[in-house]
Order: structure tokens, then C-alpha cells, then sequence
């Protein structure tokens, strides 16, 4: 069983080769990277595949919701920010695509999943977005293979629907003190 610690989260890995925080801050700690690109959260091997895990916990997911905008002005800026938080998404996986191909480690499938607190529906348009953008699945006709072999945007809800061997939990922030 392998357990990581991201962003608030704790993660089980039940049957898991190696699993991990990929996008290192620690420079002590042999999983940094040190090049100026963007990593996913976690990184999880298992005997078939890579799963590549992006954690993106929000107070307020109302201000990505285009479909809920009650006039255009409002409808533009949460355009904008759903845009940019999809774009985000996109180049973290581009990114951590080009560390593992740099350390050797494509040679299996790779999945891609998005832990995002948002409800379903705003999720799904999300997945929408990504699978446009990013090639999932397939692969043109020079390439020799497919840079990702899926791509999921979930809750934490729909995370342990959809994995139940690999249980996700958020942590409990500490206790403040008062002064």
C-alpha cells in the first residue's frame, strides 16, 4: 500500500508499484525536479499503466461556471477563468508528459485524472475541454503512439466511485490556536 500526502489530501494506493508527489517543492528529496516547468500532483506506477493525478481544491467552483452566470459580464469573467484553469490542467499534463519521457518513464499507458471540488456537470464540460485539447486516447498519423491513454475529471465523491481500490480522504486542516 502506498499513502501520499498532496495538497490537503491523502491518497491509498492499494496495489501501486510506486506512488508519489511529483511536483516536488523539496529540493532534499530525490522526486524534485528542478526544471521551470509544471508537474502534476501525483504521480502513481502500477504494472499496466501511469496514472497522472492533478489536485485543484476551490472555496468557490461558481466563479469557473459559465452555464450559471447571471448577466455577460459575469459570463465573461468566468469564461475567462474557466479558459484559464483549463488550459492550466492542459499544460500540467504537456509538462509532466516531458519529465517522464526525460527520466524514461513512458513506457506504459498513462491516464490522466483531475481532482477538481467542483459538482459533476461543471466537471464534465472540464473533461470536454481537456479531451479537445489534449490528445487522448489517439494519436495522429506520424506519432507511434498516444500521449494518454484516458483522461477523467472527478470529485472526491466520483474519485472513490470510480476507484475504489485507491481511496482518496481529505485531511482535517490542524487546530489554530487562538493568541
Amino acid at each position: 500500500m502506498k499513502i501520499v500526502v498532496a495538497d490537503g489530501f491523502e491518497f491509498c494506493f492499494s496495489n501501486a508499484i510506486e506512488a508519489y508527489v511529483f511536483d516536488e517543492k523539496d529540493s532534499s528529496k530525490p522526486t524534485f525536479h528542478g526544471a521551470p516547468m509544471k508537474g502534476v500532483d501525483i504521480v502513481a506506477e502500477f504494472d499496466e499503466a501511469y496514472v497522472y493525478i492533478e489536485i485543484k481544491d476551490y472555496d468557490d467552483p461558481s466563479a469557473y461556471d459559465v452555464v450559471r452566470a447571471a448577466n455577460d459580464d459575469e459570463r465573461k469573467a468566468r469564461l475567462d477563468s474557466f479558459k484559464w484553469l483549463k488550459n492550466y490542467l492542459k499544460y500540467k499534463f504537456r509538462d509532466s508528459h516531458l519529465y517522464r519521457y526525460a527520466e524514461g518513464k513512458v513506457d506504459k499507458p498513462i491516464h490522466y485524472v483531475c481532482v477538481l471540488t467542483f459538482d459533476n456537470a461543471l466537471n464534465s464540460r472540464m473533461l470536454n475541454e481537456l479531451k479537445r485539447e489534449l490528445p487522448i486516447g489517439r494519436k495522429p498519423k506520424r506519432w507511434t503512439q498516444a500521449l494518454a491513454k484516458s483522461c477523467q475529471v472527478v470529485n472526491l465523491d466520483k474519485w472513490n466511485e470510480v476507484f475504489p481500490k485507491w481511496p482518496v480522504s481529505r485531511l482535517l486542516a490542524p487546530a489554530v490556536s487562538a493568541p
